[in-house]
């Protein structure tokens, strides 16, 4: 499928039900689902053959069994491990999407240091001059390094970039829903 048409072909079966898709944000920036949202109208043209699950289009906290789960971020706490987890147990299929899911992006910056170390940097020695790193059992415990997903669960496709296109989403997400395993060219992939 090229990535830019603007529809998407029916199934055969129009009776088909819709594809569940589920989607998070882990250790990033939230512009990978604000990059779904470059789709423009064509997310109506998706709606006919998706519904979605767990989303902050949702606002849904739990990912039930869906067809597609959709990640955005790095691993970097025992709360984003749990979520990842939780969504390839949950979604036949798993996508990364952007740098920070396939190779830890900027979070990952911090794995040049002792996570101690930055935490005293920002802490103790920053502005914030708490004198203390906070230690609340409402904090998810901190990862010594950023993970990118694959390093925690199996994924199935990978769409790259920072953020990605809205055009390569489109075109993922299209033949995804139609069944066909997605094709991509280097042409549509952006580092911002």
């Amino acid at each position: 499928m090229n990535a830019h048409n603007n529809y998407i072909a029916p199934a055969a079966d129009s009776a088909r039900r819709k594809i569940r898709i589920a989607t998070t944000s882990l250790a990033g920036c939230f512009g990978c689902h604000t990059s779904l949202l470059d789709i423009d109208e064509r997310i109506l043209d998706l709606l006919e053959y998706v519904e979605f699950d767990r989303s902050p289009l949702t606002d849904i906290k739990s990912c039930n069994p869906c067809d597609i789960g959709i990640i955005e971020g790095g691993v970097c706490n025992a709360e984003n491990v749990h979520v990842l987890r939780e969504f390839r147990r949950s979604c036949t299929i798993l996508v990364a999407i952007g740098a920070c899911a396939i190779s830890g992006g900027l979070p990952a910056q911090r794995n040049h240091f002792h996570l101690k170390e930055c935490l005293d940097s920002v802490y103790v020695k920053g502005r914030a001059q708490n004198e203390q790193i906070p230690d609340d059992i409402e904090l998810p415990l901190l990862l010594e390094q950023v993970h990118p997903i694959h390093e925690v669960v199996n994924v199935d496709y990978f769409i790259p970039g920072c953020p990605p296109y809205g055009n390569l989403i489109w075109s993922v997400l299209s033949q995804l829903v139609q069944g066909h395993t997605p094709i991509t060219s280097p042409q549509v992939i952006r580092y911002d």
